[in-house]
């Protein structure tokens, strides 16, 4: 709960009294001058002779100070009406700003401030704040994805198990190995699914210790997990590349490098394909690369690949469709390595995709 704050000057208030004071100040110093470079020079006594009478600076202060006074009491009024009048217009984006904040903290992230005007201190301020709401709103819309997905996934094998179980119960004399053996299916996809789901997480937290860690290696390991399921597709895989050491968790990283290399295989052509894994060094960035052959896809779902639950152009299951959370791991791994993912649709079918880490120094 925010702070309860006793209620003090608004900001316009404070403005307008700046504006007063530092003309009052202005207007001081002046007569200052005044009295300090010209009425200094003058005789402290009138003198009275053949040219005329001359006043003395008593007479002058006496009719000078009135008219000082009324000039101090008029710049305080016009500094005060006029910084009144100026703050309020100079405070109008900060009032829009305050109010799209008070929207956004009651649940309306699409409202925009969307500030007119040149550029200047609050423009930067709205347009900030403004990409903030985006993002916020973009995140919360995947959030909210994500749990209606999750949800589904992590219901659908209790569904099944309860169906399985109620089956049993109506025939008790059925055989019931095959049942067991289903019942042990669906479970392992619910455990691989919440392991998943726990991955996925810790990645997100950044709860890991950094290192320096050889992305050839992580690649040559990778590869060698995945032939079983590579030759069981048809699917040759080949690795190659240079050292490239890379700033972060092993673990993690064998993660990611595992999980391209499974979306790539089992993502294939019908008769087969090819599946390229290189490690590099480019830009100041230690990098992997993985590109497969496979069916031609649209930017449109390329763009949604990383989002949890996708399956290639549809909500799909198979053998080896995976629980639909390979690609959003690897964007939770990346981001947590502050590095950069980037999928893109290959000419001639197929993706690549491939992701950036810092360099270990």
């Amino acid at each position: 709960m925010p702070a309860v704050r006793r209620s003090g000057p608004s900001a316009r208030l404070k403005l307008a009294l700046s504006y007063a004071g530092f003309l009052m100040l202005a207007g001081t110093l002046l007569l200052s001058v005044v009295w300090l470079f010209l009425l200094r020079y003058v005789p402290p006594n009138a003198t009275s002779g053949p040219d005329g009478f001359f006043p003395g600076r008593g007479d002058l202060i006496r009719a000078f100070l009135p008219a000082a006074a009324w000039a101090l009491l008029f710049l305080l009024g016009f500094g005060l009406l006029g910084g009144w009048f100026l703050a309020g217009r100079m405070l109008v984006p900060l009032r829009r700003i305050t109010e799209a904040a008070r929207r956004a903290g009651g649940g309306s992230l699409s409202h925009r401030i969307e500030l007119e005007g040149r550029r200047d201190e609050f423009s930067e301020l709205a347009d900030s704040f403004d990409t903030m709401l985006a993002q916020l709103e973009a995140h919360v819309a995947e959030q909210q994805r994500f749990a209606a997905n999750a949800s589904h996934e992590l219901r659908t094998p209790l569904a099944v198990t309860q169906t399985l179980i109620d089956v049993a119960r109506r025939d008790p004399d059925h055989d019931h190995r095959e049942l067991l053996e289903r019942l042990r299916a669906v479970n392992g996809r619910a455990i691989d699914l919440t392991e998943a789901l726990l991955l996925l997480s810790r990645a997100d937290q950044r709860s890991f210790a950094r290192e320096a860690v050889d992305l050839s290696l992580v690649a040559e390991e990778a590869a060698e997990t995945l032939l079983p399921l590579a030759e069981k597709h048809g699917v040759g895989v080949e690795v190659s590349g240079d050292v490239a050491q890379a700033d972060g968790s092993y673990a993690l990283l064998l993660q990611t490098t595992i999980n391209l290399l499974h979306n790539a295989i089992v993502h294939h052509l019908a008769g087969g394909g090819s599946v390229r894994l290189v490690t590099s060094v480019e830009a100041g960035d230690a990098v992997i690369v993985v590109e497969n052959t496979g069916e031609r896809l649209s930017p449109q779902l390329v763009a949604t690949l990383t989002e949890p639950f996708r399956r290639g152009s549809e909500r799909i299951r198979s053998d080896h469709a995976g629980v639909g959370l390979g690609l959003a791991i690897v964007k939770s791994i990346v981001r947590a390595h502050d590095g950069e993912l980037v999928l893109a649709a290959r000419p001639e079918g197929g993706l690549r995709v491939t992701a950036r880490f810092r360099l270990a120094r």
